[in-house]
């Protein structure tokens, strides 16, 4: 597993995210294993329409450049502080869990 504690930057198809917490480990599936990511984001007032509907889909190109990863992923687990991004000023943190697609 490798950790990452500074902020990186990391793109689900186009849309760019700062993030933090950024750990990579290998998910083991009989014989054979897939890459995994998680990290944690924060998603403000005016940025949740986009984010959740970026989300709703499930399946994303990761990109982390930094680490040279480019590659499909899906959701394997999320989680969010806040169920109400609606309120004006609201800010919520974002934990999400991607696992590599075959």
């Amino acid at each position: 597993m490798n950790t990452h504690d500074h902020n990186t930057d990391i793109w689900l198809d186009d849309r760019r995210f700062q993030t933090t917490g950024l750990r990579e480990f290998a998910v083991v599936e009989g014989a054979g294993s897939r890459r995994a990511f998680t990290f944690d984001f924060k998603v403000t007032h005016e940025e949740y329409h986009e984010v959740a509907t970026l989300l709703y889909k499930g399946e994303f190109q990761l990109r982390i450049p930094s680490l040279n990863v480019d590659l499909p992923t899906k959701i394997h687990n999320y989680s969010t502080s806040l169920d109400n991004l609606y309120e004006k000023g609201a800010v919520g943190d974002y934990h999400l869990e991607l696992v590599e697609s075959r």
